[in-house]
């Protein structure tokens, strides 16, 4: 049963990587990057399970992690060209932090 997931999300990873591989727009290449991440996590997880090693699920989340803040980083980098414009971005919002 486990093996036939396992077999499973090995296909939507690679659905994933030829639709990485076609698109042309740079948001969709992320969101299919960060959805391949995801998927790592879940065959991480599954063949910590089959395996009988359950401190593969530390392993996935540590992953999982790593993944959110690495697409957070690079969607900041792709929107504003860099990723610490800190000062310009305090000068566009009001004490609370709203933009003005």
């Amino acid at each position: 049963m486990f093996a036939v997931a396992m077999v499973a999300v090995l296909v939507s990873m690679a659905m994933l990587i030829t639709h990485v591989f076609r698109s042309t727009r740079v948001f969709d290449r992320i969101l299919g990057v960060n959805s391949f991440g995801t998927k790592t996590v879940l065959l991480i997880a599954v063949l910590g399970f089959l395996n009988g090693r359950p401190e593969f699920l530390d392993l996935a989340l540590v992953y999982a992690l790593m993944n959110f803040i690495g697409t957070i980083a690079v969607l900041r980098f792709t929107a504003y060209g860099d990723l610490a414009r800190l000062d310009d971005d305090r000068a566009k919002t009001d004490d609370l932090g709203w933009p003005s």
